[in-house]
């Protein structure tokens, strides 16, 4: 790491930190050749493979755009766009990878959007796995029946109500 100030090609960490969402180490150094201290901010680079096989850097703001399209109409709220992207772009992370195809991207999205809105993830759904005929959305929409009559199960056999969001 090169020093601002006399460009010296030596630093010394004094200190490390994570950042707010933990993605970033924040350090303080200092140069052993003229003494003064800076920070550093290192994150780790998540790169998105398309079907061209060209990579581009993750994008928030794409997820939240494509995702936005499904939610027109429905009761989602930009901050809510916002946590779905970051969760989609938290559990990528966590799952070690450096690069990611679009198409792993798309799947990441459909949990989070499921939790947030089923009418927005039929939506988002429909295009992103190509459905073709009224089936395909029947079997989608059978499959969030059972997930939520499965969701709705207490242990001890009790059933909780469904709620309406």
């Amino acid at each position: 790491m090169y020093c601002p100030y006399c460009r010296n090609p030596d630093s010394r960490v004094v200190d490390s930190r994570l950042g707010d969402d933990g993605s970033a180490i924040r350090r303080r150094r200092q140069c052993p050749q003229c003494g003064r201290r800076f920070s550093t901010v290192e994150t780790t680079s998540l790169s998105v493979i398309k079907r061209s096989g060209a990579g581009e850097p993750f994008s928030r703001s794409k997820i939240i755009n494509g995702v936005r399209k499904a939610c027109q109409g429905r009761p989602v709220t930009e901050d809510d766009l916002a946590l779905l992207a970051q969760e989609v772009e938290e559990n990528i992370r966590a799952s070690g990878v450096a690069e990611i195809d679009a198409h792993e991207v798309g799947l990441a999205i459909l949990e989070p959007l499921r939790k947030l809105d089923q009418i927005a993830y039929l939506r988002f759904a429909s295009v992103y796995r190509g459905f073709e005929s009224l089936e395909d959305f029947e079997d989608a929409i059978d499959t969030l029946r059972r997930q939520a009559e499965d969701g709705a199960r207490v242990p001890g056999g009790a059933q909780r109500p469904l709620t309406a969001r």
